[in-house]
């Protein structure tokens, strides 16, 4: 670990909070994804995997508010700058013995910064949605995980597995 002290990027000198400002950095195709773990019964697990959920489709669902969740961060995050996104979407597997909804959020952009928080707040939304969607079946679903899994463009390319063993 360096023994330089961190910054954190988005306080000013005084530490009060700020937008990043992106203007000078060049435009380039970014691209991030991100995943959220859920845990539950074997049984809600089932009920999610074949769209038998009392509140109809879960995942079909749970997609398209991710998607939506990724399209809205820049409102829903204060700092967050409102980027246009070139792709945006949550794919889903289930392990049915396990308990376990795995979402994958991928965000994509052609911009001045990164798509991380596009990912991750689909992610996160999505495994909300998932949540909202069972807990007429069993309301001790956790939601366990929200994690990046790479960012890809800009200065660094960043990969989870090569940091964490993931």
């Amino acid at each position: 670990m360096s023994s330089d002290p961190v910054r954190l990027t988005h306080l000013d000198g005084k530490g009060r909070a700020r937008m990043v400002d992106v203007g000078e950095k060049p435009e380039s195709e970014r691209v991030a994804r991100a995943r959220a773990r859920l845990t539950m019964s074997p049984e809600t697990a089932a009920a999610v995997e074949t769209g038998g959920g009392p509140k109809g489709e879960v995942l079909g669902v749970a997609r398209l508010a991710g998607i939506q969740a990724a399209k809205q961060t820049g409102n829903l995050i204060p700092l967050a700058h409102p980027i246009p996104l070139t792709f945006a979407d949550v794919t889903a597997r289930v392990d049915v013995e396990g308990g376990l909804v795995e979402l994958i959020g991928e965000a994509r952009t052609v911009s001045r910064t990164g798509v991380e928080m596009e990912a991750m707040a689909a992610c996160a939304v999505a495994a909300l949605t998932v949540y909202d969607m069972v807990k007429g079946v069993e309301r001790g679903v956790r939601i366990d995980e929200v994690v990046l899994l790479e960012k890809r463009g800009g200065r660094s390319d960043w990969r989870l597995a090569d940091h964490e063993g993931a």
